[in-house]
């Protein structure tokens, strides 16, 4: 199968479930080269990375993309892997489905859904696979395994996007629901960072019947505060330390939202502007003290910017923020939760956290790690989806 998301002809019976293989035409790798070899640097930037992506850096990253990087090779690995399209509500999305190696006799593997964020994508949940679905190969109990289920978002990657207005997180969520039954899991585990976070919520919100337990490294930061309780000395001093914290941009967000199709076409034409805009918040984002490729590998990067360039999606990722304010209020998730906690969240109160999640099982944290956990720390997060999930498999 190509790799394009054009629409299938109207009338085709198509099975709801269906095989993928990623195969990039060679005219579109051809004339991505093509384009980075004629990259025309900016004028008059400033210097480091006080003002955006480091002009010496992006420059240095150009010509790894230009010069010995290889999609083929990634290509290969990546379809070593069960991969499918599942057709939910008309729009296909695009699915990594890799069941446990070696459960362990008696205990069924649990399936967990992992659901990204931007600029994210497939390639986060990758360092997990291994981990997750054989823990025996990796020094844990085999009693552990999980299968994992590894959708792009909609208009992310191979995905297609929803119609405009339905790409927020609680319309996502009744997406996974379905999307799960038609692989056949009647009951599953989620996990998400970022907007996948927000899914995740969602998920386990609006259908708590068919969540074992769910699992994030963001928890809600805008619970309702209006009607409860009093906020407590812990959580007044975090709110007055989040309103004051300095240095957060938020100009991405309101571009992305307000502005997209002002935006898109110039990172969609020019693959130096992609890689401008991402790896700017890879580095911001990342627990990497400013030097990103000590907490993700140039390799990784490069795959997630080839990745973006040759499905063409960097534009139909922002109706995520054009179309959040569709986004309704979330309801308290009752569901079984953990939380792990990251520097991002240094001061964060686990009664702040009571106002979203009824019922914390897990809480854990700050340690080390960032925006991206599951490429930055993905042995930690392996090991904490372990524990969390380990007392919960024997529930009905």
């Amino acid at each position: 199968m190509q790799a394009d998301r054009r629409p299938r002809g109207q009338g085709a019976v198509v099975s709801q479930v269906r095989s993928f293989e990623i195969r990039v035409p060679d005219s579109v790798l051809d004339d991505l080269r093509n384009r980075l070899g004629r990259t025309r640097p900016a004028r008059g930037p400033m210097t480091g990375w006080s003002a955006g992506t480091d002009p010496g850096y992006l420059a240095s990253f150009i010509a790894s993309w230009a010069g010995d990087y290889r999609w083929r090779d990634t290509e290969s690995v990546l379809n070593a892997l069960p991969q499918m399209l599942v057709s939910v509500a008309g729009v296909d999305i695009h699915v990594f489905h890799i069941r446990a190696r070696t459960p362990a006799a008696g205990v069924p593997a649990v399936p967990l859904v992992l659901t990204h964020g931007w600029p994210s994508s497939f390639f986060e949940f990758l360092p997990l696979t291994g981990p997750l679905t054989d823990p025996a190969a990796h020094g844990a109990d085999p009693a552990d395994a999980f299968d994992i289920v590894i959708p792009s978002l909609p208009g992310f990657g191979f995905s297609g996007p929803l119609p405009a207005g339905q790409n927020h997180p609680a319309r996502i969520a009744d997406l996974w629901a379905e999307l799960m039954d038609q692989l056949g899991y009647q009951r599953f585990g989620a996990y998400g960072g970022d907007i996948g976070s927000h899914v995740t919520n969602f998920l386990s919100a609006r259908h708590p019947g068919r969540l074992i337990g769910m699992f994030t490294h963001h928890p809600q930061l805008h619970p309702r505060l209006d009607g409860g309780r009093p906020l407590s000395a812990a959580e007044q001093r975090y709110l007055e330390q989040r309103a004051a914290r300095t240095g957060h941009d938020d100009s991405y967000a309101a571009a992305q939202s307000a502005r997209p199709n002002s935006l898109a076409p110039g990172l969609a034409d020019s693959p130096a502007g992609l890689a401008a805009w991402i790896l700017d918040k890879y580095r911001d984002w990342s627990d990497c003290h400013g030097d990103l490729e000590t907490a993700i590998d140039r390799p990784t990067l490069l795959n997630i910017l080839t990745l973006y360039w040759v499905t063409n999606s960097i534009g139909t990722s922002f109706l995520h923020y054009a179309d959040d304010a569709q986004t309704p209020p979330l309801p308290p998730v009752t569901v079984p939760a953990g939380l792990a906690l990251t520097p991002e969240d240094t001061g964060y109160p686990r009664q702040f956290a009571e106002r979203t999640y009824t019922d914390i099982r897990h809480w854990r944290g700050p340690e080390p790690g960032g925006h991206f956990l599951a490429l930055e720390q993905p042995a930690r997060l392996a090991r904490d989806l372990r524990d969390f999930y380990r007392p919960l498999r024997t529930t009905p």
